[in-house]
């Protein structure tokens, strides 16, 4: 146990995970978008966020359905830029507020394009320490990307927040109780989002990769992760099933392979998930560090003394333990102030 403990007027799973989307002032970083062109010729849209000229750079990583302008990233952007630490976050595929070029888009095992990214950013800077963080979808993005390049991962230090750490566990899990709330909001924006890129890449002329989303079938009657994923992420990436992607793709199998300092940050009372989820002792890393909490939802962790002056625990969490990470072994100051 930690740190974290919810404030009187926000307990229980759905107002932590929900206080954010919904109730949070959103704070507007004065980002500016680049676009870089992949590998296979599509493209991804990143978000930066600049306090100063130079100083280590923080990736970020947002969550299914999410974005750059996803409360939880833009908060973030501030609470390190105040640490003295430049951010840039990722839109995954089609998630920045244009279609991607390609039928393929994202999903919880894709980590080419979190390497592409930072491939990239080493050409550019190839002093500058890098650090990351992952939400939800992000962090199993980041946390199996740490599992598989081990010790070649060329970050610093990383930390995962409400990862779906077995997928097979979170779909079954989303279908039970409330959560089937979540399930159908997050199937519904899912849906339009193959829908929109279908439209787009007709309106482009690209009518080899509209025909394999047309492929697809009809997505509407689809009512659980278990179909969406084995009919969707299945008919794209060439998995067999939903629980052949599960399996190839929880990130809670590279756990152990992971060489950089990790820290893992997980609610008990997460709706997305079941107690389940969290791994053994021995399926970790040395390295990676399991922060578990009996609340806080999903990306919630919302705390401070009354509504209108709430708080934001992971928003001082993680600027001091990575300031932590890269100080000097004689003290001194870690990050330009």
């Amino acid at each position: 146990m930690k740190d974290f403990s919810p404030p009187w007027w926000l307990p229980g799973p759905h107002l932590q995970t929900l206080w954010q989307p919904l109730f949070r002032d959103r704070p507007v970083p004065s980002t500016y978008r680049e676009r870089l062109v992949t590998p296979d010729e599509d493209f991804i849209d990143i978000d930066w966020f600049e306090p100063g000229p130079d100083g280590p750079l923080v990736i970020l990583l947002h969550g299914l359905s999410g974005s750059s302008k996803s409360p939880y990233i833009r908060g973030m952007q501030v609470a390190l830029a105040l640490k003295g630490f430049r951010t840039v976050a990722l839109n995954f595929r089609g998630c920045s507020g244009e279609p991607n070029h390609t039928a393929l888009g994202y999903h919880s095992g894709e980590t080419s394009d979190l390497s592409f990214l930072l491939q990239q950013l080493r050409l550019r800077e190839p002093q500058t320490p890098f650090l990351a963080i992952g939400y939800s979808l992000g962090g199993n993005v980041l946390l199996k990307w740490l599992g598989e390049t081990g010790s070649g991962a060329d970050i610093e230090a990383a930390v995962a927040v409400s990862v779906p750490l077995r997928l097979d566990l979170c779909a079954t899990r989303l279908d039970q109780g409330c959560s089937r709330i979540y399930r159908n909001r997050l199937l519904q924006e899912l849906k339009e989002y193959v829908a929109g890129k279908l439209l787009r890449l007709e309106v482009l002329g690209l009518e080899e990769e509209a025909q394999k989303l047309r492929n697809l079938g009809d997505l509407q009657p689809i009512r659980t992760f278990w179909d969406y994923d084995a009919r969707v992420v299945g008919g794209l990436y060439g998995f067999e099933s939903a629980k052949a992607y599960y399996d190839a793709s929880s990130s809670r199998g590279y756990l152990s392979g992971i060489k950089r300092p990790t820290r893992i940050v997980h609610a008990l009372d997460d709706p997305f998930m079941t107690p389940e989820v969290v791994p053994l002792d021995d399926e970790l890393s040395p390295l990676v560090e399991l922060i578990i909490s009996r609340s806080g939802g999903h990306v919630g962790f919302v705390d401070g003394p009354f509504p209108w002056s709430q708080g934001y625990w992971l928003e001082r969490m993680v600027p001091d333990y990575f300031s932590n990470v890269l100080k000097p072994p004689g003290g001194g100051s870690p990050v330009p102030s």
